[in-house]
């Protein structure tokens, strides 16, 4: 996969321009993880935010676009190729202790296995 996958929405996902993903439900690849909370469509920047809710006590965990898989508007679900346990291990995403740390995005990048640029 190359940085520009990662951080990029692949051509099949079924990504709008315009379409605004909060709210959605997250499916991983063995079940329900959570619900969209924030979503950056920024040019090799796109991710998603995801609050796990009870699942794992409210974490918030940032998901390069890459890894989505697909997304259905009709349903309004976001579907990842990722396990619930890789969204587990993710790092935690914390807005407020990254906000203004220039390259806060590597930190996210590196666990999917490539920086963000």
């Amino acid at each position: 996969m190359s940085e520009k996958d990662i951080w990029g929405y692949h051509e099949d996902a079924g990504h709008q321009s315009g379409i605004d993903l909060v709210g959605y439900k997250v499916e991983a690849t063995d079940g329900h993880i959570g619900k969209v909370d924030k979503h950056s469509a920024d040019f090799q920047a796109s991710h998603i935010v995801v609050d796990t809710g009870v699942w794992i006590f409210g974490k918030h965990v940032l998901l390069p676009a890459g890894v989505v898989e697909r997304i259905d508007t009709a349903e309004e679900k976001v579907y990842l190729n990722l396990t619930k346990e890789q969204i587990k291990n993710a790092p935690d995403y914390d807005e407020a202790k990254y906000a203004g740390e220039p390259n806060f995005m590597d930190r996210f990048g590196h666990y999917y296995g490539q920086s963000h640029m």
